[in-house]
């Protein structure tokens, strides 16, 4: 399901390192910047707690975000998120905006189904292992998906679903398979279970062997 994601920012004049500190020591907006297309680069303050409130949420970051500057509506989508190295705080935020006429990339998650019917797992007592949690994808902004569904209900021992197994909606393209079938990278598998007793015993048997030896 589609979210609608709106933000408020002001104008930022006073731009540098030092304005950036007082900034976040104000407590109040988070530094920020709009650009993209051919308007000129827009330095901007975001309401802080609705940011705060809004990169909790996983489909933030696939989605047109309405940012209204000083009254002005910006539509935009995620570019960047830089954060303190070990503090839970935003430092900046990087927007792009967006033409519906245009095809823009962005990196969207991808959503394991059907693990628990897995027949991989659920029959043949495989162990599921996910190679990627997200992918990046080009379309129109209108045809951004919220995430990708991967089923893995027939998913056997030994199998692999790749992306280009991944059913992708239409007017959605991989970004990855344009450069070619080397790209084709793994995103989900179901590996065999090693057999830990078996294993061990191996091992136990080695001394008695040692022991025949001698």
């Amino acid at each position: 399901m589609k979210h609608d994601y709106t933000l408020t920012a002001v104008v930022r004049t006073e731009l540098g390192k030092g304005a950036s500190r007082r900034l976040r020591r104000a407590n109040e907006r988070v530094a920020g910047i709009i650009y993209g297309g051919e308007t000129a680069p827009m330095p901007i303050a975001i309401d802080k707690p609705a940011l705060y409130k809004a990169i909790e949420d996983e489909s933030f970051y696939s989605s047109i975000i309405t940012i209204n500057v000083d009254g002005k509506a910006e539509k935009v989508v995620v570019r960047d998120l830089q954060r303190h190295p070990f503090k839970a705080v935003l430092l900046h935020a990087d927007f792009m905006r967006v033409n519906a006429n245009e095809e823009i990339t962005l990196t969207v998650q991808l959503h394991v189904v059907n693990e628990e019917n897995c027949k991989g797992v659920k029959v043949d007592g495989g162990e599921l292992h996910i190679q990627n949690t997200d992918i990046a994808i080009s379309c129109l902004p209108q045809n951004i998906p919220d995430h990708l569904e991967v089923d893995v209900a027939d998913l056997g021992v030994g199998e692999t679903i790749h992306l280009s197994g991944l059913k992708l909606p239409a007017g959605v393209t991989a970004v990855e398979l344009a450069h070619g079938e080397d790209h084709d990278q793994p995103l989900v598998s179901v590996h065999r279970v090693a057999d830990h007793s078996e294993a061990e015993g191996e091992e136990g048997d080695a001394p008695a062997a040692d022991s025949a030896a001698e």
